[in-house]
């Protein structure tokens, strides 16, 4: 008897795409992402965001790097100072309201109330506070720097094809006058936190929808050609403010973030959905990716997920010459976890 799940293709049956096959046979996990020859790709997000800029570069992928390290500082040290880890010198940037913020103030749309946290006697950047980690010694030199960051920020968004935006997370800490959001709680990194102006925020379904489409829209009001990649980051919370149990948290978060991920993808022919959070996160996996700490994603999880990306990109395998050890990623979030230090 005919009927609608009668002639669906393999990966459309559990047991022939999933159930039946080793994890590492797994095909055909993403949709093809008709990604132009020779586009000029960014990244943004999360920190597991940093592992698709690497491979970018490593495979002559055009991937655009708009902040470059200055030549007398060492690779090390480059990345201590936050150059090198995405397209622009703009840190970890976790949720949608940050990259919708970011976005707004670069094209002159808004203006941070507090942009400058106190990091002892020095000052950083309070809305991307790691990637000048003894600060400097006068707040006009962060100004002055976020001025020229913000430069380098429009010029991406003019000249890139794709975004690859990693969401991280939905939970967040912002400044109750203005609703500006900082990629860390005030006081963990720099700043002092004070429960009169700081406030946490766990944004909704809605929220990020909003915020997505919001920035599509800005983005495409200075480059109607830019596409983008959502995918959602497979490392779990380090902490949750929520008040419930981070495992819970965890899942909340990444299950809002997946269903606008996905829901912008149907809607929209310029956005692409990936899936590494399920290649690394599904039950399947068995846990295999993960470091003992259960949290932070090892080497084979990362190549794996990067051998699906440019498998959906129609990227050819080739030979990545890289002989150093890979890079573990620079977050800001882990510095949450009191129980860890």
């Amino acid at each position: 008897m005919s009927h609608p799940y009668s002639d669906l293709p393999e990966r459309a049956y559990w047991r022939a795409a999933v159930g039946g096959r080793h994890y590492a046979d797994l095909k055909d996990l993403a949709e093809p992402i008709p990604v132009p020859e020779g586009a000029q790709i960014a990244t943004a997000g999360s920190c597991f965001a940093q592992h698709i800029g690497r491979h970018l570069r490593l495979r002559g992928q055009g991937y655009l790097d708009m902040e470059p390290a200055p030549d007398f500082l060492t690779e090390a040290e480059a990345r201590q100072n936050g150059y090198g880890l995405f397209t622009c010198r703009y840190g970890n940037v976790y949720t949608a309201r940050q990259l919708l913020q970011l976005t707004q103030e670069a094209m002159g749309l808004r203006q941070p109330l507090d942009i400058v946290w106190p990091l002892g006697q020095r000052h950083v950047d309070a809305l991307r506070p790691s990637v000048d980690p003894v600060g400097h010694a006068q707040a006009a030199d962060v100004l002055a720097l976020r001025a020229m960051h913000l430069r380098a920020v429009l010029d991406m968004l003019k000249t890139l094809d794709v975004m690859v935006f990693t969401l991280g997370l939905t939970e967040a800490w912002r400044d109750r006058r203005d609703g500006t959001v900082y990629p860390t709680a005030p006081g963990t990194v720099a700043g002092v936190y004070d429960p009169q102006i700081h406030e946490f925020v766990n944004f909704s379904y809605a929220d990020v929808l909003a915020d997505l489409t919001e920035f599509r829209k800005l983005l495409h009001s200075i480059n109607p050609r830019g596409q983008m990649i959502l995918t959602v980051s497979p490392v779990p919370l380090a902490a949750t403010a929520s008040g419930g149990h981070v495992l819970v948290a965890t899942g909340q978060s990444k299950a809002t973030l997946r269903a606008v991920a996905g829901d912008l993808a149907r809607s929209h022919e310029d956005i692409f959905y990936f899936p590494s959070y399920e290649i690394i996160s599904s039950h399947p996996a068995r846990g295999m990716f993960f470091e003992p700490d259960l949290r932070n994603v090892n080497d084979f999880g990362v190549s794996l997920v990067m051998q699906h990306f440019f498998g959906a990109l129609g990227a050819q395998p080739g030979v990545v010459n890289d002989t150093s050890a890979p890079d573990t990623p620079i977050c800001d979030e882990s510095r949450l976890d009191v129980s860890a230090l």
